[in-house]
């Protein structure tokens, strides 16, 4: 009996035994078993995010009432913009739309502010001018938008007839410069640059202001560019530019015209403090030093006669660099207050900022 008992315990221990070994083997295994591999075949697909397209925002129709009382509905952003008028030329540039020009008026190329900004442009078509515009040429290409002066209103028909959009416009005096300003920003999607150029006016007229001395204002006569006889009236830009830099201009009270031929007698009368000469003047400060019929004058004999620089644009027109005739004209009146080299700096700042280009101070004059 003990030995049975002796060889069942043996089977005993051999059966735990081997199920050990197995459980061990089987754990080995397990332990040693590889991950599953994800391949290209079983990976969800990944999707790639797409490039973000930035789209220009829609331009929304709208309605612009121009000088003539015209109401222009604009559907779509203008591409190609004519210009049959220097001072809307000027504006195109300052509001950063020198590129989409593709007509512009005569004599361009006696305007130096394009070879400073914009030296395109003297390659365009030009489109004549107020007196003899070209309507045929202008439509010749294929414009947008076409901008004229109210002069030429005729041609104004004729274009919205053939259903393209024209705008006439008028800016014979601040508020119209900038409602003109305003209408061309609005008509070509740049409102944003149209206000930033309303409002460096509204700033330097306020310190204009501070800087005036209203209660000793000068007289001034302010001489035409064909002729010294011919002066601004109250009806002109002239006048405004005068009045705001703190003067009084003496031919204001003409109201029936623009520029007025007056006779000597009657500028002897006016008697002017200051005598201005204005840009690309026939004339110069000699020949009024050297009119024996001028002598009396107070302007002539206390030497206060002064010619407008002309080496960017006219000042003394409703240009948008306009402001700076008036801000000359404050500084020959009120140096003591606005010194001359704050203002060949004004003048800097002014076109590097709208005109985009840097400006030859030594080239800007008393």
């Amino acid at each position: 009996m003990r030995e049975l008992g002796g060889f069942i315990m043996n089977i005993l221990k051999r059966s735990i035994l081997i199920i050990l070994a197995i459980v061990m083997t089987l754990s080995i295994v397990g332990c040693t078993t590889k991950p599953e591999i994800e391949t290209p075949e079983n990976l969800e697909p990944v999707e790639e995010p797409e490039n973000e397209v930035v789209e220009e925002p829609k331009f929304e129709p709208i309605v612009i009432t121009d000088h003539l009382g015209r109401e222009v509905t604009i559907e779509e952003r203008p591409e190609r913009i004519v210009s049959g008028y220097y001072i809307t030329s000027s504006m195109l540039i300052a509001l950063g739309l020198e590129d989409n020009v593709v007509g512009i008026e005569a004599k361009a190329n006696s305007r130096p502010i394009y070879s400073l900004a914009a030296p395109q442009l003297l390659d365009l078509p030009n489109v004549g001018t107020a007196k003899e515009f070209n309507l045929e040429g202008c439509i010749a290409l294929e414009p947008d938008l076409v901008i004229l002066p109210i002069k030429l209103k005729d041609s104004v028909k004729s274009l919205e007839d053939l259903g393209i959009k024209v705008i006439a416009v008028n800016p014979e005096d601040m508020d119209l410069l900038k409602e003109t300003i305003i209408m061309i920003g609005k008509a070509t999607d740049n409102e944003d640059k149209a206000n930033e150029l309303i409002a460096y006016y509204d700033e330097k007229i306020s310190e204009i202001n501070k800087v005036i001395d209203v209660d000793n204002k000068k007289k001034v006569y302010l001489g035409g560019n064909s002729d010294f006889l011919s002066t601004a009236t109250g009806k002109m830009y002239q006048n405004y530019m005068i009045e705001t830099a703190g003067a009084i201009n003496v031919a204001s009270e003409i109201d029936d015209t623009y520029w007025a031929t007056i006779s000597y007698e009657q500028l002897l009368n006016y008697n002017p403090d200051v005598i201005i000469i204005v840009p690309e003047a026939d004339y110069t400060k000699e020949d009024i030093l050297n009119d024996e019929k001028l002598a009396p004058l107070t302007a002539v004999q206390n030497g206060e006669i002064y010619e407008m620089p002309e080496s960017f644009e006219a000042w003394d027109s409703p240009v948008p660099s306009g402001i700076l005739g008036t801000m000359w004209l404050t500084s020959i009146l009120n140096e003591e207050n606005y010194s001359f080299d704050t203002f060949k700096e004004d003048v800097a700042d002014f076109y590097n900022v709208f005109y985009n280009f840097s400006v030859d101070k030594e080239l800007i004059t008393k």
